[in-house]
């Protein structure tokens, strides 16, 4: 059976391209084209009515990152807000994760994978 390999793009609207690709390339490292690191890419649907994220939004992103406390002081010293719930969210079985939002306030999940 044919399949796909992986998530080849992923394209959504802006009001100020330039500077929302400048933003997620500062702050998060994250080129127009970009040759990911391997790892885990998780794909799910979540319920129309779901509360994990904001109503108004069909998306949310997540990346994985590779210095979680290190990330989070970086985006806490540009001034952006960063929201943690370790005891909701972070397990030995997970990982751990944060939420930021854009200056158009999609929300970004941050996410590291326990170690191996």
């Amino acid at each position: 059976m044919a399949k796909a390999l992986g998530i080849g793009g992923l394209f959504f609207r802006s009001k100020d391209t330039k500077a929302l690709a400048e933003w997620y390339q500062s702050h998060l490292g994250v080129p127009g084209f970009w040759e990911q690191d391997a790892g885990m890419t998780v794909f799910a649907p979540f319920k129309a009515d779901t509360d994990y994220f904001a109503a108004d939004k069909q998306w949310m992103i997540n990346f994985r990152v590779d210095d979680f406390d290190g990330l989070i002081a970086q985006l806490r010293a540009a001034d952006i807000a960063v929201e943690t719930r370790p005891d909701e969210w972070d397990t030995p079985e997970t990982g751990h994760f944060a939420r930021i939002h854009d200056p158009e306030g999609n929300a970004i999940e941050l996410w590291q994978p326990p170690a191996e």
